[in-house]
C-alpha cells in the first residue's frame, strides 16, 4: 500500500503542504474551513506525520514528557492511557519518566533527560506537582508544563485538577444520608495534596451534620493496597467500631473490603466501604466500591491539549490554560443503610 505524503494530503484538500503542516501542528493564522477541510482529509486518507520529519523541518521534537512517581499505580495507568491517547490524536510521542524523590541524585536524572530528550513540553502529576525544586528544573531549562492536581495553581505554568474538597464533602454526605455516624476514614500520605484537601471535605460534612470527629478513626496511609489491610484491623478493632470506612483512594478501600472478608464482616450489610479514583480495581472488586470519579485520564488529555497549544507557549501565565475538571460519584454494592 503507498504510503500517504503531506503532498497528497494537500493535493486532495486544495491547499499547499506548508498549509497543511500548520493545520497538523495546531499552528494560527489557518482559517478555520481551511482546518476543517484539512482535518476531514487527514481522517479520510489515514495520514500519519512522520514524526522525524517533522521535527527535523522544524524546532520542536514533538515529544512530550510525564513525570510521575509511581508509574504502576493504578492512577498512574489511567494517567498514561489519557496523556498518550491525546498524544496519538495530536500526532506527538509520549515518554514516561519516574521520579523518586527519595533518590539521592534524582536532580541529576531529570536534567539528564531534559538534556537528552529535547522536550516541547512536560506533565508533572502529584505529588511531586508540588515539589518547589523539580518545578524549577523545568524553568531552568525553560521546558514548558503542565501540573496535574497541584495544590494551589500556579501562575506561571498550566494546571488541570479537580475540586478534591467539594468530591470527599459529596461522599461523606452520601454516607451520612445513609443513616452512618461512626465513619473511619483512611488518609492519604501526608506528601500528597489531594490528601489534605479530601480529610478537608470529610470533616466539613460532619461539622455541618453536627457530628464530632472521632480522631482514633482518622488514620493515615500510603494510598498502598497493603495500608488498607492493616488499617482496615485497626478501624476494626476499635472498641466502637465505624459502620462505614472511607478510604482516600481506591487501592486503600479495597484493601479494607478485604480486612472485612477475612473477619467474616459482610459488606454493605454490616459495614459500608467507599473508596476514591474509580481506578480499575473499584470496578473489579465484590462487590464494586461506591467511589469518586476522578478524571484522571481526561486531566491528561486535557494537559497534552495545554501543552501543544502554540498560544501557551506564548503566554503560559494566561488564566485560560490553569482547567478545573469536573468529578462524579459512583454508587456501587459497597455502601448501603448503617
Amino acid at each position: 500500500m503507498k504510503t500517504v505524503t503531506i503532498k497528497d494530503v494537500a493535493a486532495r484538500a486544495g491547499v499547499s503542504p506548508k498549509t497543511v503542516s500548520r493545520v497538523i501542528n495546531g499552528e494560527d493564522h489557518v482559517r478555520p474551513e481551511i482546518r476543517e477541510a484539512v482535518q476531514r482529509v487527514v481522517a479520510e486518507l489515514n495520514y500519519r506525520p512522520n514524526a522525524f520529519a517533522r521535527s527535523l523541518s522544524s524546532s520542536r521534537s514533538y515529544l512530550l514528557g510525564l513525570f510521575i512517581d509511581d508509574p504502576v499505580s493504578g492512577y498512574a495507568a489511567e494517567v498514561q492511557h489519557g496523556a498518550l491517547l491525546q498524544c496519538r490524536e495530536r500526532s506527538y510521542h509520549l515518554v514516561v519518566e519516574p521520579v523518586d524523590l527519595k533518590c539521592a541524585d534524582w536532580q541529576d536524572h531529570v536534567r539528564s533527560s531534559l538534556a537528552s530528550l529535547r522536550l516541547d513540553g512536560a506533565i508533572v502529576a502529584p505529588p511531586i506537582c508540588d515539589d518547589a525544586e523539580l518545578l524549577a528544573i523545568f524553568a531552568e531549562a525553560e521546558v514548558p508544563h503542565v501540573l496535574i492536581a497541584p495544590s494551589d495553581p500556579p501562575v506561571d505554568s498550566g494546571a488541570v485538577w479537580m475540586d478534591d474538597r467539594a468530591a470527599a464533602r459529596e461522599m461523606a454526605d452520601y454516607l451520612l444520608g445513609l443513616g452512618h455516624r461512626r465513619i473511619g476514614f483512611i488518609q492519604g500520605p501526608e506528601s500528597h495534596s489531594a490528601s489534605a484537601r479530601r480529610e478537608e471535605g470529610f470533616r466539613a460534612a460532619l461539622a455541618a451534620a453536627g457530628i464530632a470527629v472521632d480522631e482514633r478513626a482518622v488514620v493515615r496511609g500510603d494510598f498502598s493496597f497493603r495500608s488498607g489491610l492493616e488499617l482496615g484491623d485497626v478501624l476494626l478493632d476499635l472498641p466502637d467500631a465505624p459502620s462505614a470506612i472511607f478510604a482516600c483512594n481506591d487501592d486503600m478501600a479495597l484493601g479494607a473490603l478485604i480486612t472485612a472478608m477475612k473477619r467474616g464482616i459482610t459488606v454493605p450489610d454490616q459495614l459500608s466501604i467507599c473508596g476514591f479514583d474509580d481506578v480499575a480495581s473499584s470496578r473489579a472488586a465484590w462487590p464494586q466500591i461506591t467511589t469518586i470519579r476522578q478524571p484522571n485520564a481526561e486531566m491528561a488529555a486535557a494537559a497534552v491539549d495545554v501543552l501543544v497549544d502554540p498560544a501557551f507557549r506564548r503566554n503560559s501565565a494566561d488564566p485560560a490554560f490553569r482547567l478545573m475538571l469536573a468529578h462524579a460519584m459512583i454508587v456501587r454494592g459497597s455502601t448501603g443503610p448503617a
